[in-house]
């Protein structure tokens, strides 16, 4: 499919900690030659900076006002590499191995609540989506950062179904890790995402709502392509 034959459109997933939705997001942004944005990635590229600057400590976050008064010299962007993937930058240091383990992800939730923090990358998301022709996923793409969307879904999946395929990802990585301590992440990081003040997780009202807990990742792209051009029968101009 080209983009030269129809007008673009902006594609809104929301989801779950590790319901699939980056996945389903990075595959279909591939196939319709859309570029694909992480939010989550530019979360978790400032919390690795956090932790870096010492700003985050066990109890929780130490200096939020810090680490918002440095948000004007943190820079996060996208590289795609050779292989087709895509990796998170952060001041141009390609993060991608460093955001993606269990301290991170155990942090990243309370710095994301920070209104500040969230004020700042969403204006970022929306510069990124100015043309249209992206594919985002995140937690409030669909009710804040692009509330007008054409097409919005919003995935979900078990709390266990979750934690075991992160358990699993991340033991193919190498990492060693424990699946309790998974999926007490997964439920905590679901409370703080669903009762932030500041834009909390939630199924925009004119989401499609999909529950993937016994999809295969081919059923559920396929699922998302027919919805994808039945949304572009309906929007574009040829």
């Amino acid at each position: 499919m080209t983009d030269t034959t129809y007008n673009k459109i902006i594609i809104a997933i929301d989801g779950f900690s590790s319901s699939g939705k980056s996945t389903m997001a990075r595959s279909l942004a591939a196939k319709i030659g859309y570029r694909y944005i992480d939010s989550g990635a530019m979360y978790r590229a400032v919390t690795l900076y956090a932790m870096r600057h010492g700003m985050i400590s066990e109890e929780g976050i130490a200096d939020a006002r810090t680490l918002i008064s440095a948000l004007p010299q943190i820079s996060v962007d996208f590289k795609v590499m050779p292989d087709g993937s895509q990796h998170t930058l952060l001041c141009g240091e390609d993060v991608e191995t460093a955001i993606r383990k269990l301290d991170v992800s155990s942090n990243v939730s309370q710095v994301a609540a920070i209104p500040e923090i969230r004020h700042a990358l969403v204006a970022m998301q929306q510069a990124m989506g100015k043309e249209k022709g992206i594919v985002m996923d995140g937690r409030d793409i669909g009710t804040t950062v692009f509330p007008d969307a054409e097409l919005k879904i919003f995935v979900d999946a078990s709390a266990q179904t979750r934690a075991q395929r992160r358990f699993t990802e991340m033991l193919a990585k190498g990492a060693e890790v424990n699946f309790e301590d998974i999926l007490a992440n997964v439920v905590h990081r679901d409370h703080i995402d669903q009762t932030r003040e500041e834009s909390p997780l939630r199924c925009a009202d004119d989401a499609l709502h999909l529950d993937n807990s016994t999809l295969t990742p081919e059923e559920q792209d396929n699922w998302l392509m027919e919805r994808f051009k039945a949304t572009i029968a309906h929007t574009s101009v040829k």
